[in-house]
């Protein structure tokens, strides 16, 4: 597709998707950052938009909505975004199904189907009485996927992936990966430098 044709789709995808993009600003603005009832119940919606039409008005959608999401992104149908503190990078691909917390995801990466990424792994702790607490933006930090990365179908990231970085499918990363790297299991280990295969 030409990009001035591209450019001017993008276009008329952000002004057809006003309609839910406005009131989730308007929750922001009005409420606070962490009010993200109408934000939810617009993700759910936005993630059911079938085919082509689906992936321009998801990502005309995020645009709008997220602290920042390019518009040179593919977000897969199923896909969302369960919080407004995320960026998208230009060039990012992201497959069907997959679920995001607060992110960061770099230029240029890859993210399979089915993919998890958690506001970090401390979200629920056990309080006085022994019980798991409730969600609280408070616990929130925000997971890092470095420029480039791969992330495998079914992968759960926890924690920052450094750049050119490859998750395996079905990992689970606890820790940091450093960049460069192949990290695979669960929870996720080491396997081999990809500096070697760069020469």
């Amino acid at each position: 597709m030409k990009e001035h044709i591209k450019i001017a789709l993008n276009l008329v995808c952000q002004v057809l998707i006003l309609p839910l993009a406005i009131p989730c600003k308007l929750e922001e603005w009005f409420l606070s950052r962490h009010a993200e009832t109408v934000f939810h119940i617009c993700t759910n919606l936005v993630a059911l938009l079938p085919g082509l039409p689906g992936v321009f008005l998801r990502r005309a959608f995020y645009s709008l909505t997220l602290e920042n999401c390019s518009m040179h992104c593919h977000i897969g149908f199923g896909s969302l975004f369960s919080h407004r503190d995320v960026t998208v990078g230009k060039n990012v691909y992201i497959g069907n199904y997959s679920m995001f917390g607060a992110s960061h995801i770099g230029e240029h990466c890859l993210i399979g189907s089915r993919v998890s990424v958690l506001s970090g792994k401390a979200l629920h702790v056990l309080d006085e009485n022994g019980m798991w607490t409730p969600f609280s933006p408070d616990r929130m930090t925000r997971v890092t996927l470095g420029r480039n990365v791969w992330v495998g179908e079914g992968a759960i990231i926890m924690a920052d992936v450094g750049e050119g970085s490859m998750v395996g499918a079905g990992a689970v990363t606890t820790s940091n990966v450093r960049a460069h790297i192949i990290v695979a299991g669960n929870p996720a280990r080491f396997v081999r430098n990809l500096h070697d295969d760069a020469g």
